[in-house]
């Protein structure tokens, strides 16, 4: 049911922009009644937080990591950096509602940042186990990593003209190996 219901608030997001969903049409696409999603959300502003969650979640899980070290570990940040920004719902969200998006960009962090941020410690605590990645506090490592992957994201619209797909993923990977090496 869950599932059902945040895609039709995806539906909606493509369809509308972030700030004209409503409750009632997500409701409406997802054939259920709106206590059905206020049982399981407070208003559309949850709904579209756990759907930005799932999809971030998603890209995660569907970008593994594919070894431990620091080269590993940049590579699957390169890559969930370009699965987001091909993503229609989150760039949805830093485009049609930036002042939504400012809230995580500057004042808080979200679900699912911490989700990345969490992640992303495990592996740096790996990388610097075999050497790869310099000593530092993995958290505050992956903060970083993750300041700098997500400012990248919402950037990449505006240096285009400079930095095609390619050549942003590669300089976001020579960044990142930068900051973390030993």
């Amino acid at each position: 049911m869950e599932e059902r219901i945040l895609d039709a608030a995806a539906a909606c997001v493509v369809a509308y922009g972030v700030n004209r969903v409503t409750l009632a049409e997500i409701a409406r696409r997802a054939r259920v009644s709106r206590p059905t999603i206020y049982r399981r959300w407070r208003d559309t502003d949850a709904v579209l937080a756990a759907l930005l969650t799932a999809r971030i979640a998603g890209v995660l899980d569907a970008a593994p990591g594919d070894g431990v070290g620091r080269r590993s570990l940049v590579d699957r940040i390169v890559r969930v950096g370009e699965k987001l920004r091909n993503d229609e719902i989150v760039m949805s969200v830093i485009h049609s509602a930036p002042e939504l998006a400012m809230v995580y960009i500057t004042e808080r962090l979200g679900t699912s940042q911490q989700i990345l941020i969490d992640a992303l410690a495990g592996e740096i605590r790996s990388a610097q186990d075999d050497g790869s990645v310099r000593p530092g506090e993995p958290r505050q490592l992956a903060a970083m990593c993750l300041l700098i992957t997500q400012s990248t994201i919402q950037s990449a619209q505006m240096v285009a003209p400079l930095l095609d797909a390619e050549s942003l993923s590669a300089e976001l990977a020579h960044s990142l190996n930068g900051y973390l090496r030993p």
